[in-house]
């Protein structure tokens, strides 16, 4: 094997994943930037996507005696991955049904390990994994690092079975990054292993997912029109016209779907994106947050919340709450006085949260809702 920057480069990122596993010194570095597309990075998300990026780029630069067809397992990976990303969302919502919780909502596990999921951010894949590691290595993990299994014993069965698309897919996202040159194969396995963060760790509305879904769909369509772009950075050489924004066509029809072709992953990305906000905007409750606590113990004290209203049913009480609180701060200010003390609760979420008070946003939704 002949060591080339490709495999350097891979060994360096696995050398930085070993470090990240050992030690925090590098965390003020590294968490700034994997945060920007790996959606509030953590620990395990970082040490992942290092060990995943050196493994990939190493991967394919072996076995080079063998060919493979890499368009064809790319465009494998794209249904592949949108298939695992769609059975994600949809076990979601079976979840929900099981479970007999609103859709719109945020379910928070309690005891062992304290873990969230929701339409918009699901971990219910990332507990099934977090469960195998666990057994595997549970000694070694270090206590930052959440596996989610708290949410391992909520989960519908057939996850089990749709946990089985990640290796495949991990396996064709590998022979798809073959016989490629570098800018290609260093983007294809970025967005590989964002795009199967994504899907143990956010789902399909991730910004992980959306940034590896629609990248791998960038390689296939336009990645050789990247590599001409470096090559003209780098050294002034000359673009293609099918490369240059507007690709040669025959009449206007034809420059529709020319134009369709060159910028579908830029469409497939903005239209993900959009029913991300939209589902967030109609699921969001902008004037009370309500908190359901299933089987809690008797003497939970929420008193520094702002509870307007309670109610209580067999197994559940009911708190209605100030909308004014930080979708984000109520979540984990209710992780203290409500750990070991219930099996589990839910919040419904609020977007407009996020907003500053009287944002025009929120006073719009407000006006359509009146």
């Amino acid at each position: 094997m002949k060591i080339n920057k490709t495999i350097l480069v891979g060994i360096l990122f696995i050398m930085i994943a070993g470090v990240l596993f050992i030690t925090d010194i590098l965390n003020p570095i590294i968490h700034p930037i994997t945060h920007l597309f790996l959606m509030g990075s953590s620990k395990g998300k970082d040490i992942i996507f290092f060990g995943l990026m050196g493994f990939f780029l190493i991967f394919s630069q072996l076995f080079t005696q063998y060919k493979f067809d890499s368009k064809r397992y790319l465009k494998i990976s794209i249904i592949l991955g949108s298939v695992t990303l769609i059975s994600g969302i949809l076990l979601e919502v079976l979840f929900r049904y099981q479970m007999g919780i609103g859709l719109n909502t945020i379910f928070m596990t309690i005891g062992k390990s304290i873990s969230s999921t929701s339409i918009l951010h699901t971990h219910l894949l990332k507990s099934i994994f977090g469960e195998v590691i666990t057994n595997i290595m549970g000694p070694f993990i270090q206590s930052e690092i959440n596996t989610g299994v708290g949410l391992y014993e909520y989960i519908p069965e057939i996850a089990k079975l749709i946990i089985i698309l990640l290796p495949i897919l991990f396996i064709t996202l590998l022979l798809s990054v073959r016989d490629k040159r570098f800018v290609q194969t260093f983007l294809l396995s970025f967005f590989g292993c964002c795009l199967l963060i994504g899907a143990l760790d956010g789902g399909l509305f991730a910004t992980p997912s959306i940034t590896g879904i629609c990248g791998i769909f960038l390689i296939y369509r336009n990645g050789q029109c990247i590599e001409e772009i470096t090559d003209y950075i780098i050294s002034h050489e000359k673009i293609c016209d099918y490369c240059k924004i507007i690709p040669p066509f025959k009449d206007k029809k034809d420059l529709i779907v020319v134009l369709i072709k060159r910028y579908a992953p830029y469409i497939a990305a903005a239209l993900i994106i959009l029913l991300r906000f939209t589902i967030a905007v109609l699921g969001a409750n902008a004037d009370y947050y309500e908190v359901d606590v299933t089987n809690p113990v008797e003497d939970i004290q929420l008193n520094d919340f702002p509870i307007e209203n309670i109610t209580y049913e067999q197994n559940k009480t009911i708190y209605i709450m100030n909308s004014n609180y930080n979708e984000m701060k109520l979540l984990n200010d209710l992780k203290i006085p409500l750990n070991n003390s219930c099996d589990y609760y839910t919040v419904s979420w609020n977007i407009f949260s996020y907003l500053e008070p009287n944002h025009p946003l929120t006073n719009t939704y407000q006006e359509l809702k009146n």
